[in-house]
């Protein structure tokens, strides 16, 4: 396996924050800090060009982009743009269902949409015949991913050489 990779991870803050954090601690990937709420706060404070400077940032030297996919995360505006954007750049791009990764607050969660069915090509294929949006597990969705998401990743990697 290659050393650790760089990743973007896109996903509903609001909704999906501790299930991500749980991803984030596995620890197999590049520390990738998550912003705090209150960062996160000011990011939003300089509207869409800022957000969207901020995504560009973060992403820039990334090599995939990890869409956590929660209830409600394929709707989102900004995970919208960070597909398109990882796409458009040529990224590794997948994505990961965590509804049944357990937050501290609330449980488990339904099962979200698949953000790629979203995006159509124009032959009318759609980009979820493309990319894979894994569902672990649902016994045990972290060990699911701790024991799946390098290969996973450097899968996605792979198939946008």
């Amino acid at each position: 396996m290659a050393s650790k990779r760089q990743v973007f991870y896109s996903f509903h803050f609001s909704n999906d924050v501790m299930r991500v954090q749980q991803i984030r601690n596995i620890g197999a990937l590049e520390d990738n800090k998550p912003v705090s709420t209150n960062d996160w706060e000011e990011v939003k404070k300089k509207g869409d060009a800022g957000i969207e400077k901020w995504i560009d940032d973060n992403m820039n030297y990334r090599s995939c982009v990890v869409v956590l996919v929660g209830e409600e995360t394929a709707n989102r505006k900004w995970v919208k743009h960070e597909i398109q954007k990882a796409w458009k750049d040529g990224k590794g791009l997948l994505g990961i269902y965590i509804h049944n990764l357990k937050d501290p607050n609330s449980g488990r969660s339904k099962q979200g949409s698949n953000p790629f069915d979203l995006f159509t090509f124009k032959d009318g294929s759609k980009l979820s015949s493309k990319v894979t949006c894994y569902n672990p597990d649902p016994n045990d969705a972290y060990k699911s991913i701790a024991d799946n998401i390098e290969s996973w990743i450097e899968q996605a990697i792979n198939n946008r050489k």
